[in-house]
């Protein structure tokens, strides 16, 4: 493919300069005023662009969040990458991936709470099929990856071959880890004095599925040792890091009535 025009490849790179600068300063307003609070016109000011400007990037309000959101998506894939790419048993990779993806919450908590909110139907059902088919294009890369460590796990005769494809499987460890997320993060939903540390409940949760799938090797999710020292050394050696500097934050507790 013959190269671009100078003039041309140059009006392309300030373009994409300019939509980095638009995201950023909108990532700023949300992570400063709050999500609710973002608001085109602001974003435009802030940034010393006629609204007009920010229109021709983003249809509307609910476009500008997706692609926030799908901006996010794409930094997290080194993360796991890391987890996915790990020398270890293809189910510990799993966990290797689920602490990923708790230590990004950790890190990054206003991504996540974009997230959530993007999913739903008052922001995904408003944006343009433009926009919403590049969200899903850069969520691929992470699907590949953790559909990818099955696929393998299925290979070395570790996951026993079932009636559901990889990625229909995949959907439970998914479907769970996404559904603690969202109770937990949500003030007053989960009752620690009942669970426990949710995140390390989460862990123990996956074991059990793990276990339901016959995934190799067969862990003991019963043994709190046993459980605490695969955390431990999963995390020193995928992360070089411990559990306290990975589980999430929680919220704080509702005041009493």
């Amino acid at each position: 493919m013959p190269p671009l025009p100078p003039a041309v490849a140059r009006r392309q790179r300030e373009i994409a300069a300019r939509e980095r600068t638009l995201l950023d300063t909108a990532q700023a307003q949300i992570q400063r005023d709050g999500l609710l609070s973002l608001q085109m016109a602001r974003v435009a000011e802030e940034c010393g662009y006629a609204i007009g400007t920010l229109y021709k990037h983003f249809a509307s309000k609910e476009d500008l969040l997706v692609a926030l959101a799908t901006r996010n998506s794409l930094d997290r894939v080194e993360l796991f990458e890391r987890a996915a790419k790990w020398n270890g048993p293809t189910r510990e990779r799993m966990l290797a991936v689920a602490l990923a993806d708790m230590l990004i919450l950790r890190e990054q908590p206003e991504h996540f709470r974009l997230a959530q909110f993007v999913w739903t139907d008052v922001v995904w059902g408003a944006a343009s099929n433009e926009s919403r088919r590049r969200a899903l294009e850069a969520c691929e890369p992470l699907s590949t990856l953790i559909d990818g460590i099955a696929a393998e796990g299925r290979a070395r005769g570790e996951l026993p071959a079932s009636v559901l494809p990889v990625g229909a499987l995949m959907m439970g460890p998914w479907t769970m880890t996404v559904g603690m997320h969202a109770l937990v993060q949500q003030q007053g939903l989960v009752d620690t004095a009942v669970t426990g540390d949710p995140y390390r409940l989460l862990i123990r949760q996956l074991q059990y599925l793990f276990n339901g799938y016959a995934w190799q090797p067969i862990f003991d999710a019963e043994d709190d040792a046993a459980l605490d020292a695969l955390i431990a050394r999963v995390s020193r050696d995928v992360f070089d890091t411990d559990w306290s500097s990975i589980a999430p934050d929680l919220p704080p507790p509702l005041p009493p009535s």
